[in-house]
């Protein structure tokens, strides 16, 4: 391996396959690998995954692991179960600052003690796009200023807990109706007006990261901002003075790779001015670190990359890597953060407690590729709290509203929905039962910017979570 190759290395951070590290990426660690990120995929247990961090530090104590756990909708630690941490939006709708503090320090405090030593979190977006459809709830609200006091302070706690934060997605993912992992987005806004705010709050309190959007951003550039000068240079080194690591967003992501490749953008997002690649959600293999290096060293040779804007980018990565060994422990976490965060989120009108028995219908909603497939609902919480429940997963097209109602006759009925307003197939038969069933309750898990006029029992839990479906239980209940 040449010098300008290990170079490229180090700016590197695959994923893949498997509960173990596989010999590929332990090679490739020893030889300087940057880092690795880690999906649910990867382990089964924080025991487990505690294990394979410390497998993969031991190939390379240096090396960035990885991981996105935002809480909420998105979250590798508990996606099995569902999170928790309540999301981004049900922080922004709680409002007190200190309880997201201490809901980031709370995930930092668990991540730091697995061996994470960078999350890609939180998202940064201001949500101005009632239709987005990736971020949504990931977001603290529609308020930029808000955003940018609650981007502070998840950062400050997770870094306080000793553990690299990473904004996302810069400069603004939140006014785009596509989800970039299948197209690119095309943002009309200029960024100046709100979406830069948390992104300038989230480097003056020192996050250590800033990850970018596949976002093309009409006022600046017809380039997707990964690959931007005017955006990840100009905006954000030259006029936000950010000096730490810039990370792109995954690189086989559609907004992104389509029409060019994986390598050839790895290329332009290195000359752009981003420092380390992401890989991995859908390549996971060796080969795909192999034509990434390939491409930037060719790229080097032929003058197209200078070997000092390489180089920097590559000291980017171990000086984050520096950062986190330097911390030791962290502060110790409010271990009740969680479930406080949820119940006030939580908004209810009219008359909504259950009986004894509950029929409780929720409506399918397919989760973006960035959460996953997580549970969701509030069926097992009600159940929890003594509630004996009948769960029907309704899917307007093959149900018959006659079939349901016949079958939550002399039940309480739940109709539970994620983001009702992006899904008018469901309105239509959320409608047609509320008008039978004026008793209905509507749990709204998503944004909850469509109340049905029929909806005169409502609950908006502001996110999905686990720990959300726990607080509107209990409120169905008490």
């Amino acid at each position: 391996m040449t010098s300008i190759e290990a170079v490229a290395l180090r700016c590197i951070l695959p994923g893949f396959e498997g509960m173990r590290a596989p010999d590929w990426v332990l090679r490739r660690a020893a030889e300087g690998l940057g880092g690795v990120i880690l999906f649910a995929r990867n382990f089964e247990s924080k025991a487990q995954l505690t294990g394979l961090a410390a497998e993969l530090h031991g190939a390379r104590p240096g090396l960035l692991v990885c991981i996105d756990e935002e809480g909420g909708d998105v979250t590798r630690l508990e996606a099995r179960t569902g999170s928790s941490y309540p999301g981004n939006l049900a922080l922004g709708v709680a409002d007190d600052v200190s309880l997201t503090r201490d809901v980031a320090a709370a995930i930092g405090a668990e991540l730091a003690a697995c061996g994470i030593d960078l999350n890609l979190a939180p998202v940064a977006d201001v949500n101005s796009n009632p239709q987005n459809p990736v971020i949504g709830v990931r977001s603290f609200g529609s308020n930029a200023a808000a955003v940018a006091r609650h981007t502070a302070a998840y950062i400050e706690g997770m870094q306080d807990a000793g553990v690299a934060s990473c904004a996302k997605h810069f400069p603004g993912h939140g006014d785009t109706a596509i989800d970039s992992h299948l197209d690119l987005p095309v943002v009309a806004e200029d960024p100046h007006l709100r979406a830069p705010g948390p992104f300038a709050s989230a480097i003056e309190r020192g996050v250590q990261s800033i990850m970018s959007a596949h976002v093309v951003v009409s006022a600046f550039d017809d380039a997707p901002a990964t690959l931007s000068p005017r955006i990840m240079t100009g905006l954000l080194r030259d006029e936000l003075g950010f000096q730490g690591l810039a990370i792109t967003d995954g690189l086989e992501m559609q907004g992104l790779s389509r029409g060019i490749g994986i390598a050839e953008g790895a290329v332009q997002a290195l000359i752009a001015g981003c420092d380390a690649l992401c890989i991995g959600g859908g390549c996971a293999d060796e080969g795909v670190v192999d034509e990434i290096v390939d491409a930037v060293a060719a790229a080097v040779a032929r003058g197209r990359l200078g070997e000092s804007r390489l180089r920097e980018a590559a000291s980017r990565v171990d000086a984050v890597a520096a950062w986190r060994a330097a911390r030791v422990g962290g502060v110790a976490p409010r271990g009740d953060a969680g479930a406080v965060a949820a119940r006030l989120a939580i908004r209810a009108h009219g008359a909504v407690k259950v009986g004894p028995n509950a029929a409780v219908l929720r409506f399918e909603s397919t989760a973006s590729i960035a959460a996953g497939d997580v549970p969701w609902g509030v069926g097992g919480a009600l159940a929890a709290r003594g509630v004996r429940v009948t769960a029907v997963d309704v899917d307007p097209a093959a149900h018959d509203l006659a079939v349901l109602l016949d079958e939550s006759n002399g039940r309480s009925l739940v109709l539970v929905v994620r983001d009702l307003h992006r899904r008018p197939e469901q309105a239509v038969m959320v409608d047609a039962l509320l008008a039978r069933r004026p008793d209905a309750i509507l749990v709204e898990m998503g944004v909850p910017i469509c109340r049905p006029r029929g909806a005169i029992a409502y609950i908006a839990t502001h996110g999905s979570a686990r720990v959300c479906a726990e607080a509107a239980a209990e409120v169905l209940t008490r």
